[in-house]
């Protein structure tokens, strides 16, 4: 009797790096956005979890695809930041596209008066902050320069 030969195993082939996005509301992929819980009755945005719309008081959402265009609403040059956070930097208020307000801050972009202005057009981008002992990738979001 011949003895069969065990099979080989093959090591699994090398994943993309595992990503996690730095706030719940970011959504990664092909086509990262934003998500966004809408009062089913005013249609109020809101990032955070809510028992009741600041708008109108009701108390049912739903989750709402955030549109990654937007237009600079109000901006400011930081150039005194926290301990280890690179300054200057451009913290801005953006309008998306749909109408939903955002607080973010405007990358890939000189931090100067010159370079950003009220009415801008923007896009959502995302980009790796760190990366933890296993490899896992934080990731956050910002807004570019359209």
């Amino acid at each position: 009797m011949v003895a069969k030969k065990a099979p080989t195993r093959r090591k699994p082939a090398v994943s993309a790096t595992a990503q996690v996005p730095i706030v719940d509301y970011l959504r990664l992929g092909a086509r990262p956005h934003l998500r966004a819980h809408e009062c089913t009755n005013c249609g109020a945005r809101y990032f955070d979890r809510r028992n009741a719309c600041a708008k109108c008081g009701r108390t049912e959402f739903k989750n709402a695809r955030v549109k990654n265009a937007a237009r600079v609403k109000a901006f400011t040059i930081v150039h005194r930041a926290a301990p280890g956070i690179p300054a200057p930097y451009v913290s801005a208020i953006v309008t998306t596209e749909d109408g939903t307000t955002v607080r973010s801050n405007i990358v890939n972009c000189e931090p100067s008066p010159d370079a950003v202005k009220l009415g801008m057009s923007v896009k959502l981008t995302t980009y790796p902050i760190g990366t933890d002992d296993e490899g896992c990738e934080a990731v956050a979001f910002g807004y570019q320069p359209a």
